[in-house]
């Protein structure tokens, strides 16, 4: 705890406090909120720092300081203190994540000692559905088997690295990706079409809260690509995670991206929401 400073390393005395301010807009917070409602706020557990703004005795901003740094409900002089936390301890993630405004206003003030990032994607429209697709799903994407981890895994890589920029085997070797990707196998949250030992379409529920999910990884060969796999084979994971999972299917995907947007508002999805990354 740090006194009468108005950020606070949270713990989870403020476990309900923090759940409130999440689940005030339950998709756009879904990736803070499954790691809050899956392991609290005690630092070791949650693999990371949440930071709090107190205003009046009263918490009413948070920061996820992890592997990524995530603003959640920041005000303007929330923006601020987290900046300057953040600044004193040095960079320790790999991207900062989150709404438009609250990123570029961190963004701007981190700049000077944190750059130059490796990429920054400044307009990245979160979408989603609580509605059963309007297209017919491809039943031949089912959960991913443990069994199949080797088939599956370069399709991980690929798709990572084509959006990221960057292998995931650098560095560690893709000790850390392999272990995320096994994880979400065995959580049955892995979810593909494979034939004849190839993998056709892959996505991943990447985060669950009771009121929301998030898709991640979605992904097609190249030379497969404009043939629907995408559009049906989505609907397919929409389908089962409205079921399943949660009742609202949440993604963001990159401005640019004409194609993937296209392909997911066919499926039902929305747009609600901007956010903005900087990678490191």
């Amino acid at each position: 705890m740090l006194g009468s400073l108005p950020v606070r390393i949270l713990d989870d005395r403020h476990r309900a406090e923090a759940l409130a301010i999440l689940d005030a807009d339950p998709v756009a917070n879904v990736f803070v909120s499954s790691r809050v409602h899956a392991a609290g706020l005690d630092p070791r557990r949650l693999g990371a720092q949440m930071w709090g703004y107190m205003r009046d005795g009263r918490l009413t901003s948070l920061c996820y300081s992890g592997a990524n740094l995530v603003p959640v409900a920041a005000t303007s002089d929330a923006v601020r203190a987290f900046a300057e936390r953040a600044q004193a301890q040095g960079r320790r993630c790999s991207s900062i994540v989150g709404p438009v405004d609250a990123v570029g206003d961190l963004w701007e003030m981190l700049s000077p000692y944190w750059g130059p990032p490796r990429a920054v994607r400044t307009a990245q429209p979160v979408m989603a559905t609580s509605t059963m697709p309007p297209v017919s799903a491809d039943h031949r994407v089912r959960q991913v088997r443990m069994d199949e981890f080797d088939i599956v895994y370069p399709a991980c890589v690929a798709m990572f690295t084509e959006e990221v920029g960057v292998s995931p085997n650098t560095g560690d070797g893709g000790i850390l990706y392999r272990a995320r990707v096994a994880e979400l196998i065995r959580a049955g949250r892995a979810y593909a079409r494979i034939e004849d030992g190839r993998v056709m379409f892959k996505a991943e529920i990447g985060a669950i809260t009771p009121h929301a999910c998030q898709v991640q990884g979605v992904w097609v060969p190249p030379d497969l690509r404009g043939q629907g796999l995408s559009v049906h084979g989505m609907a397919a994971l929409v389908e089962e995670a409205l079921r399943s999972v949660a009742p609202a299917v949440s993604l963001y995907v990159n401005d640019f991206n004409t194609r993937a947007r296209a392909t997911y508002r066919r499926v039902g999805f929305t747009e609600i929401d901007t956010f903005m990354s900087v990678l490191f």
